[in-house]
């Protein structure tokens, strides 16, 4: 079987076991569960073989017209490069994962059928995403991924929080595919074309006519589907979903697709010096600002979520210096130990007996009761640190070193200002990361918060999936000598100056975040548990209140007494009030679009209920003034009939009389 058929399986194979399993859940719920398994393993395998034919080599092509559309044609078309076998091998893993943990973390819930065919229909749409040599098609994976996230984050549709989540995200990452389309049809005008080999050729032969008008409209696209400032706020309130389709989402679909579409047409941006500075800017805001905002979390989940939109910063980042390797990198590493993070919160997650949020300040005695979840997650939080040896060392210096040869003028494909952001902001990261981390280790498996119920030993399901993401979490930084091919055949190696300050500004933000909570907990053993406030910068609950709404119910499940020894306010002081609230952006988006919307729609109901509706009551009733008048006429009384028509006679009569006089006088 050629590569470029079984290329086709891999997308095809999730897709007809999602179809299989929505007609199969109901009459026959025995093949639910292999029908999510089978499918996705088989195309999981079947990407292997794919990168492994492909070899980091050539890359392959293969095209079929859909239909002639009398203009710019439409081609179901594969193009497997490098990066695309790489990833999808990426999709694969994670999605086999998150299907076999969803067989256990889901197993008592009555709508897992549509559950996992939503989960298969999610991983096919990626992958076609990631095969995809044509941008049409590319985009109706794009689009299928966000209605799966719509239907998949409101999967707990009882409860409000996931009705607003899953609203949330669809609308604002529609807000970003509108433009997002409109620039994919001015790419095609200027190039003549969807067909990516043509658009990318003829960008190298100067055949873009507007590139920074262009860049510009794909990359709110990109923000919106990849959770960069300004389109980012969807993502922390999609915590509201099942946790493996957190990691589904954070890891392999959904935000890694605006990525690694910058990365399949790096050259329309590269073409545009304003927009890799717009990009670089972007991803730096985007770093920082998620950093922060961590860090004064409390829901784990939701420290997750802010890591991921900061990890995303980086391979933005490293595109904005316009090193697609860096970023795919990144990328991959990224995918293995984040879905080791949310997959292990899962397990956290159901050993407290709810359904999908956990506050890190109640919990306690976490280490010895789920050593699985421990032990996994603390290597995912080191690679998330890029702690060398680590995944995430590795591919986080491959960013900065891409930013340090731009800022010095190694490169100049990139602006020198872009390469001095990145660079710049991707330190300060560093050690907020470093510094979320450890926090995030500290209250989960050393908090003072009271113990979580003990549901016993975890499922199987769930925690071999968590050994089997952590080995590339562990190995797979180590292999960058091997597989540099794949990554445009540069290397990836860690430089020594950016080495050092690195891992030197993450041991720091480590070892000051557990200072500060060796400070809290001594401060706050001698201060009565609750009294959240008697330690520095604490707050009232209700500033709390304003960004936890979502998982304010899930505290009275967990325990009823918080850990008051959190680092954060102690590092974040009169800040910490502000990253809690993600730093009010919500509720500027409310007072700048969403009130303006709702008042505008009050005006024109307004006007159509008092103004247009008054003139088509007015003419109805009218109109029925006259029908009841003339009904009242006709009585069936011949004698009323006779009455008048003798009456109408003579006013004829003398009218007639009246008007001959008139007549005859003139």
């Amino acid at each position: 079987m050629t590569t470029t058929t079984l290329a086709a399986l891999v997308p095809l194979l999730p897709f007809l076991g999602a179809v299989a399993g929505l007609a199969l859940g109901r009459t026959a719920p025995g093949f639910v569960r292999p029908l999510a398994i089978l499918p996705t393993l088989t195309a999981a395998v079947l990407a292997v073989i794919v990168a492994v034919r492909q070899g980091g080599g050539r890359a392959i092509d293969a095209a079929t017209q859909l239909t002639p559309t009398g203009s710019v044609p439409i081609d179901l078309a594969l193009h497997l490069d490098g990066f695309a076998v790489l990833v999808a091998v990426l999709v694969g893993l994670v999605a086999i994962c998150v299907q076999l943990y969803s067989t256990a973390y889901l197993r008592d819930d009555a709508r897992y059928p549509s559950y996992a065919a939503l989960v298969s229909l999610f991983t096919s749409a990626m992958l076609l995403v990631v095969y995809s040599g044509d941008l049409m098609v590319l985009l109706v994976g794009w689009e299928i991924m966000g209605i799966c996230s719509y239907f998949l984050v409101g999967h707990y549709w009882e409860t409000p929080e996931a009705r607003a989540a899953s609203l949330k995200a669809f609308l604002v990452t529609k807000l970003g595919d509108v433009p997002f389309l409109i620039g994919l049809f001015a790419l095609a005008a200027d190039t003549g074309s969807f067909r990516i080999t043509k658009i990318l050729a003829a960008v190298t032969n100067g055949g873009l006519d507007h590139p920074t008008l262009i860049a510009l409209l794909l990359l709110a696209g990109v923000a919106g589907k990849s959770a960069q400032f300004p389109l980012h706020t969807w993502l922390p309130d999609a915590m509201a979903g099942p946790t493996p389709v957190s990691a589904l989402i954070h890891a392999a679909t959904m935000v890694a697709a605006g990525i690694y579409f910058v990365a399949r047409m790096l050259p329309v941006f590269a073409a545009s010096g304003a927009a890799l500075t717009v990009l670089a800017v972007m991803a730096a805001v985007t770093m920082i600002g998620s950093g922060l905002a961590a860090l004064a979390q409390d829901d784990i989940k939701r420290v997750l979520a802010y890591s991921t939109i900061g990890q995303l910063g980086y391979m933005s980042g490293a595109l904005a210096v316009a090193d697609r390797g860096a970023a795919v990198f990144h990328l991959i590493s990224h995918g293995a130990f984040k879905a080791v993070l949310f997959l292990a919160a899962g397990v956290v997650i159901h050993a407290a007996g709810t359904n999908s949020l956990a506050a890190m300040s109640r919990m306690g005695g976490l280490a010895r009761r789920i050593p699985d979840a421990y032990w996994t997650m603390t290597v995912a939080l080191l690679a998330l640190a890029a702690i060398p040896p680590f995944a995430g060392f590795f591919s986080k210096e491959a960013v900065l070193v891409a930013a340090e040869h731009t800022a010095l003028g190694d490169r100049t494909v990139a602006p020198a200002a872009a390469g001095w952001t990145i660079l710049i902001a991707g330190l300060l990261a560093a050690v907020l990361t470093a510094a979320y981390a450890t926090r995030l280790w500290l209250l989960a498996f050393r908090g003072r918060g009271s113990e979580l119920p003990d549901h016993g030993k975890q499922p199987l399901a769930m925690t071999s999936v968590l050994w089997i993401l952590a080995v590339p979490t562990i190995a797979f930084g180590l292999t960058v000598g091997a597989i540099g091919d794949w990554f445009d055949g540069h290397a990836l190696t860690p430089s020594l100056t950016t080495a050092v300050l690195s891992t030197g500004v993450g041991l720091v933000g480590g070892l000051v975040t557990y200072g500060a909570w060796r400070h809290t907990t001594a401060l706050a053993a001698r201060t009565p548990i609750g009294a959240v406030a008697a330690h520095p910068g604490a707050e009232p609950a209700l500033v709390e209140a304003e960004a936890m709404t979502s998982h304010t119910a899930a505290y009275g499940t967990i325990a009823d007494t918080p850990d008051p020894a959190d680092p954060g306010r102690l590092l974040l002081g009169p800040l910490h009030r502000h990253a809690v609230t993600g730093f009010h952006l919500d509720a500027l988006y409310t007072a700048v679009f969403v009130r303006p919307v709702q008042g505008a729609a009050r005006l024109v109901r307004f006007l159509d209920r008092t103004v247009v509706d008054t003139y088509v009551n007015g003419s109805g009733a009218v109109t029925r003034l006259l029908g009841t008048a003339v009904r009242r006429a006709q009585t069936g009384n011949v004698q009323t009939y006779l009455s008048a028509l003798l009456a109408g006679s003579l006013v004829l009569a003398i009218a007639a009389v009246v008007f001959a006089n008139v007549n005859a006088g003139s």
